[in-house]
């Protein structure tokens, strides 16, 4: 007899529908589980006979054969146990196959018949609703996660006998109901930590508030204990909440990777992510025998924070590019090729030198000019173009040290004017499929929006000509400009808001480590935006 039962397959972020087909015949009793199946769904077949016979179910003394399809697709994991035992029954008579045929099956069976938590339900879910199915049966456990897909009945169950009596008619389960809805952009709560909680450094904090509001990437370099870290990570805590499309996003990576934690079924703040410098470049990208999401694609809609920037090794510093030009990264392997969503928010920092007091007042840098250029030469030039924020931090001076935290702005003041300036930027691209914000701006919309007065494109074209930009500078001026109008309400991108993204771009000018070696003061500021004939 041959019975077939349909589950999922995850490949990437995505659930591949998979037919169990079970077959029974005459012969030696023997289970065999074919169709590229690696160990843990090889072992399934203990765990399912042992799970058939402690809930008092007899199968006959055949030969059992269980073809997962495609067999060209690797298969992973303990979700395939619940549809291969439903099969064996079926196969065996010992129930109808018919309902078998309106659900997605997934789960993982205990010795004793329990229905054990998976990773990658909500991927399963979608492919449920894409493929036409009625529903999917999942571990209780995982149901709210299910549950966010919309338009798909949901049935939870936490043992094998719950299965078998809803498809057999015995004892029907009901559809699983969210407690609450999965909707809306829910009240932003208190950061834990706060941006008041950082003394002085008022510059930068404008910096990382502009930053927040178009989706930047940043750079900032400075001495030990100037804050660059610390402003690093309070910079979620200013971000605006992710949108339920968003949310979705995150959620099924982490989703993938098992990441979610017991009472959450929806990612609702934005990830952080600070990997340790000794990473490699599949971890950080993703990839490895599994090709597994990285840090890259856990700070999808988040923040990417590196630290010691120099100290990466520099083949896992290069793989960033084409990502954080694309949004995405496509990984080819012998067995599969897939395709992970990366839109984050660079965030790094490093020191000026090995030593860290280079070119710092009242320090003394015990580095020499090679080892300095050295150190900088870590950082390649194209990575370096596609961070649209690089500055300087100074050493935070006593006044600043010695004032009292309360009197500096909060987390919630930069938070609410973060949400007003996306909130424009929805609006702005609410016809633009997978553009969130001005940084996700493509190019051919960047003369459509980003529309400066006559004053403040003649100062984009003398920092062009005075610091050698190349276009990809250009565009990222534009859009950091754009963000800060949108920041301050300004329909167009005046004088202001040019000389401010022009100053936030630092490290592109010309001499600037050269300027810095033969001791000069630091470059803020360079650009001089008066016209001839100003004042």
């Amino acid at each position: 007899m041959l019975a077939r039962v349909r589950s999922g397959a995850l490949m990437g972020i995505d659930a591949v529908v998979v037919e169990c087909e079970v077959d029974m015949t005459l012969g030696l009793p023997y289970f065999s589980v074919v169709g590229l199946p690696e160990g843990a769904v090889r072992e399934s077949k203990v765990r399912v006979v042992s799970a058939l016979k402690n809930c008092g179910f007899e199968l006959p003394s055949k030969r059992i054969t269980v073809n997962l399809a495609p067999a060209d697709i690797r298969k992973e994991g303990a979700a395939f146990e619940l549809p291969i035992a439903l099969g064996v029954l079926a196969a065996a008579k010992l129930m109808e196959e018919e309902p078998l045929a309106r659900y997605l099956f997934g789960g993982e069976l205990s010795l004793d018949g329990g229905v054990k938590p998976i990773k990658g339900v909500l991927p399963l879910a979608v492919a449920a609703r894409d493929g036409g199915y009625q529903g999917v049966m999942v571990p209780e456990a995982n149901a709210a996660e299910a549950s966010l897909v919309e338009g798909l009945q949901v049935l939870a169950v936490s043992h094998l006998r719950e299965a078998v009596g809803h498809l057999s008619g015995e004892k029907p389960l009901p559809s699983f109901i969210r407690p609450a809805p999965a909707r809306g952009r829910p009240r932003a709560q208190p950061a834990p930590l706060d941006m008041s909680e950082v003394r002085g450094q008022a510059d930068l904090k404008t910096a990382l508030e502009l930053a927040a509001a178009g989706g930047h990437n940043v750079l900032l370099c400075g001495p030990p204990g100037s804050g660059k870290t610390m402003l690093a990570r309070r910079l979620p805590g200013i971000l605006p909440t992710l949108a339920f499309d968003e949310a979705l996003e995150v959620t099924k990576i982490y989703s993938v990777l098992g990441l979610l934690g017991d009472e959450q079924s929806l990612m609702r703040e934005r990830p952080f992510r600070a990997p340790h410098h000794t990473i490699s470049d599949a971890g950080l990208v993703g990839g490895g025998p599994a090709t597994r999401p990285g840090e890259l694609s856990l700070a999808h809609h988040g923040v990417l924070f590196l630290d010691e920037l120099p100290e990466f090794r520099r083949n896992v510093l290069e793989v960033l590019r084409q990502p954080l030009e694309e949004g995405s990264i496509h990984l080819a392997r012998a067995i599969q090729h897939v395709t992970y969503p990366c839109r984050v928010m660079l965030v790094a920092a490093m020191n000026p030198c090995p030593c860290g007091y280079f070119n710092v007042p009242g320090r003394t840098c015990t580095c020499s000019e090679n080892r300095v250029h050295d150190y900088h030469s870590r950082v390649s030039g194209p990575l370096l173009d596609r961070i649209d924020i690089t500055l300087q931090t100074r050493p935070v001076e006593y006044h600043h040290i010695a004032r009292e935290s309360g009197e500096q702005p909060t987390s919630t003041h930069y938070r609410e004017r973060v949400e007003a300036a996306r909130e424009r930027q929805r609006f702005r691209f609410r016809e633009e499929p997978g553009v969130h914000c001005n940084a996700q701006m493509p190019a051919r919309l960047l003369h459509r929006h980003c529309k400066p007065t006559p004053r403040a494109e003649r100062m984009l074209e003398r920092a062009v000509r005075q610091f050698g930009l190349s276009a990809r500078a250009h565009d990222r001026i534009l859009k950091l400009a754009l963000s800060r109008a949108d920041l301050e309400g300004h329909e167009r991108i005046d004088d202001v808001d040019m000389h401010l993204a022009i100053d936030c771009r630092q490290m592109d000018r010309r001499g600037w480590l050269h300027a810095n070696t033969m001791g000069g003061p630091p470059p803020r500021p360079l650009f001089d935006s008066r016209e001839p004939g100003d004042p």
